[in-house]
């Protein structure tokens, strides 16, 4: 228990560290030379460590803004009985070992199956797990260790292996190759958002990244500078309405003499500057974690590809990444208004997942019907994550609430799909939680047999099947 509870902990919860082992894995099975194994490994730990350091820069804007914004509409978050930390004080080692058990089967299930995609982003193996664990309580108490461990781990390494796989034909239009597979908790809406575009606007002819503007505003074809003009705006706007109490002790966090109004205009560039760095490390640490993998997709899990987080596909549409934020958040405060004037709930404006959640459905969304797409990906994502909120926070009441707040959409389709399942078995005894483990195997295995079937027929890569020359080659001609 401890030994798996350490790899948890110490492997799956460091990103960094898990894309710089796995980077190694494959160029030693590729039997690189030895410093080509450790340059390799170095840089994709350094490219993600980047990466982090750019999130951390512009999610302490993002706080900001979400604080300055709840006090300018003036609503407080609901209160609950329970909390995310008494949750994890009692259950986090369950948590760890369902993160640990769960990933090496679904490595098991990867390699038998051959369903081509290694679940790698490390945070949501956690938050997955997580949102599994509390909602296995909610809906059964406490359980014994071994039947929540075990359930949740099949219920996890289900997810982590369907994810990736049923939205891979759309990834390959998104990158235009198949080198790696989205691995996010956003993919509903990314899926949703690329059915819904190609109805409202045509990719080829309308691509936010090929819009054409007048040359006085031509400085918005940067998206650095794009970003800055556009955070500045809201925030200055929002300050306006805020309790200047509330935006003076925002401002004072970055210094105890700014004026507010010179802070919120920096924090805009803060903003801008976090994910110029975000988008530097996301192109540092695929250079080496794709071509790396292929010793792994040639020796350990053939055919296989690296499934990564959401920030992977900024770069190959970032005015859309704006274009999604801007549309998210501007439906979800307009929801926030909605659900205030009908007494429905209190929204909290979750700023880090407007952003990156709203980014990577709408990157979907200009890939299948141009700007138009990436504003109703974004719409689409706004409605998700405020009717989610709204309906979590009461279905995991009696364990850990907060998670509502923070969720991305799928966790909301996980949270239906457990407790669901939980009701329905909830007269049958101590064994419930393992007849909803089952529940979902057998789903999973039906959807991912009648999946294969219809991509065979249609001609589209999902097995590893390629030849070891193929893999070696490097070809994405598939």
């Amino acid at each position: 228990m401890d030994v798996l509870e350490f790899i948890a902990n110490n492997l799956f919860n460091e990103v960094a560290i898990l894309i710089g082992v796995i980077t190694m894995i494959g160029l030693v099975l590729q039997r690189k030379p030895v410093e080509d194994v450790i340059g390799g490994a170095v840089r994709a730990t350094i490219g993600i460590l980047i990466l982090f350091i750019g999130v951390d820069v512009f999610v302490g804007g993002l706080a900001s803004f979400q604080a300055i914004v709840s006090s300018a509409v003036g609503l407080d978050p609901p209160e609950s009985t329970n909390t995310l930390d008494e949750f994890l004080g009692t259950h986090g080692s369950d948590v760890a070992m369902i993160i640990t058990c769960g990933f090496i089967l679904h490595l098991a299930l990867v390699r038998v199956l051959k369903t081509r995609y290694v679940y790698l982003t490390g945070h949501l193996l956690f938050w997955m797990a997580l949102v599994v664990a509390a909602c296995l309580v909610e809906a059964f108490g406490d359980l014994d260790r071994w039947q929540l461990v075990l359930a949740g781990s099949v219920v996890v390494a289900c997810y982590w292996t369907i994810q990736p796989v049923f939205i891979a034909p759309m990834m390959r239009k998104v990158i235009d190759s198949d080198d790696w597979g989205y691995a996010h908790t956003s993919s509903s809406v990314a899926w949703l958002g690329g059915k819904v575009a190609p109805l409202l606007g045509d990719p080829e002819r309308q691509n936010v990244e090929e819009i054409k503007v007048p040359r006085k505003l031509s400085f918005f074809k940067d998206i650095t500078v794009s970003t800055a003009v556009v955070i500045g705006v809201i925030m200055l706007v929002a300050v306006v309405f805020a309790d200047q109490d509330v935006a003076a002790e925002q401002a004072a966090t970055y210094s105890d003499d700014i004026n507010t109004w010179v802070w919120a205009v920096i924090a805009a560039f803060q903003f801008a500057a976090g994910i110029a760095i975000l988008l530097y490390g996301v192109r540092m640490f695929l250079a080496e974690i794709v071509p790396a993998f292929t010793g792994i997709s040639l020796k350990a899990i053939p055919g296989s590809r690296p499934g990564l987080d959401v920030p992977t596909i900024f770069p190959v549409a970032p005015t859309a990444v704006m274009v999604g934020f801007i549309s998210t958040t501007a439906t979800f405060l307009i929801l926030m208004g909605v659900f205030a004037a009908f007494g429905w709930f209190v929204l909290v404006p979750p700023m880090i997942m407007l952003f990156f959640v709203g980014a990577g459905a709408a990157v979907y969304g200009n890939a299948f019907g141009g700007w138009r797409g990436s504003v109703v990906a974004g719409v689409i994502t706004g409605f998700s994550l405020a009717f989610g909120q709204w309906a979590a926070w009461n279905m995991l009441s009696d364990t850990a609430p907060e998670l509502a707040t923070l969720a991305d959409p799928d966790w909301y389709l996980m949270i239906l799909v457990v407790l669901g399942l939980g009701e329905a078995f909830s007269g049958l005894g101590g064994g419930a939680a393992l007849l909803v483990a089952l529940a979902v195997a057998v789903v999973f295995a039906v959807w991912l047999w009648t999946v294969q079937r219809i991509h065979r027929r249609a001609g589209e890569p999902v097995t590893g099947t390629e030849s070891e020359s193929e893999l070696a080659g490097g070809t994405n001609e598939e």
